[in-house]
């Protein structure tokens, strides 16, 4: 039987949404193995004067826990 776990991370980029989601799961696979799937539960953008800065993301990044 395999447990999987669900942390919650917050990223961002100058670039996209599809480059913060990118950064959440590069971030996190430096320290966790077997990363799943990502779930996009919130997303928000910086704006400064009358252009988007960065992009936000809110990241449920799931991976299964092996007890080895």
């Amino acid at each position: 039987m395999s447990i999987v776990k669900i942390i919650e991370v917050l990223a961002s980029s100058e670039k996209s949404i599809d480059d913060a989601v990118r950064n959440a799961v590069k971030e996190a696979s430096k320290t966790i193995r077997n990363i799943d799937s990502v779930y996009v539960k919130d997303i928000k953008a910086h704006v400064k004067g009358d252009q988007v800065t960065t992009f936000g993301v809110i990241c449920k990044i799931a991976f299964r826990w092996n007890h080895d």
